[in-house]
């Protein structure tokens, strides 16, 4: 079990940066982080989203031309055969320089606009070398394509309750070694009526599938030795529980290990529920997953459960 410091009961002289999980908010903050830290470039190239990468690579290209092309006019005539000497001229010049084209209209013309010039083809070849990085990482780095349904559920199983969440391997390619661990996130008080979170491990039937093809229903018994013991929706909710799903697997067709986080906050928990059924077979016996079933619940009819596929 992992304690989170209890968060102070003062008001923050900053705006809080909330944690996240993809796109999806942990439900805590942090103070005194940057939620950009330029210290890092590189981590925060390859965390933005493709949308932030684009326009932080186009504003990096917009700006260093915006520059070379302001010290080329601190100079006139600087550079040869611009229309009108005008600032559009030598943008367009800056452009032409930093991608190293040079078409032969325009040219450095005095030994400034030759030394500005050759800094920006040294200038040009780095960052076309640092983006060409960035993006081979970006499109290299293994990403898991692992559905999971939309709420978990508490239904009875074997004659207990039971906590249930569905997973699904999204490729049609084979993943095996797939390992899943869950955890709860319960907010608790001491004896001393102190408040702090803590993470509690949910011990799973089955945590570790060698093939991963089909879908995987994980479970977790509520039993006497269960965190959730003795729980239910409302006093969930009054501890403002929060389930993490981790998964790791081998991705055959990439020979690399993938990492996914799923993460259910406790208005996503439905008892009373199950899962309907996402696979059927022909008379041949063969066996088809209709992924698009995945979210699907029924209620439970207070019947014991089996686990749906």
């Amino acid at each position: 079990m992992a304690r989170l410091a209890a968060m102070p009961n003062r008001k923050p002289h900053r705006q809080p940066k909330p944690i996240a999980i993809g796109r999806a908010e942990f439900g805590l903050s942090k103070l005194g982080i940057a939620r950009f830290d330029l210290s890092d470039p590189y981590h925060l190239a390859v965390s933005l989203s493709w949308p932030g990468f684009a326009v932080a690579m186009l504003a990096c290209w917009l700006a260093i031309n915006l520059l070379f092309a302001f010290l080329y006019v601190l100079s006139p005539g600087a550079v040869a055969n611009v229309p009108g000497q005008s600032f559009a001229g030598v943008f367009f010049f800056s452009v032409e320089t930093l991608a190293t084209v040079g078409y032969g209209v325009m040219s450095p013309d005095t030994l400034y606009g030759h030394i500005v010039s050759a800094v920006e083809i040294v200038t040009g070849m780095a960052f076309t070398a640092i983006f060409t990085g960035l993006l081979f990482v970006r499109f290299s780095r293994p990403k898991a394509k692992i559905i999971a349904a939309g709420h978990a559920v508490v239904t009875r199983h074997n004659g207990r309750p039971t906590l249930m969440l569905r997973i699904i391997n999204g490729r049609v390619t084979i993943m095996s070694g797939a390992t899943a661990r869950l955890f709860v996130l319960l907010v608790e008080h001491s004896a001393e009526g102190a408040f702090f979170r803590r993470i509690h491990d949910l011990e799973l039937q089955q945590s570790y599938l060698p093939l991963f093809v089909m879908p995987w229903t994980l479970m977790h018994v509520i039993d006497e030795a269960s965190p959730l013991h003795g729980h239910d929706a409302e006093t969930l909710a009054a501890a403002d529980a929060r389930l993490f799903l981790t998964i790791d697997a081998r991705d055959h067709a990439l020979s690399a290990q993938v990492y996914d986080m799923k993460d259910y906050p406790v208005g996503r928990i439905r008892f009373g529920m199950r899962f309907s059924d996402m696979v059927t077979q022909d008379e041949g016996g063969k066996a088809t997953a209709d992924l698009t079933r995945i979210h699907l619940l029924e209620p439970d009819g207070g019947a014991e459960a089996a686990p749906r596929s």
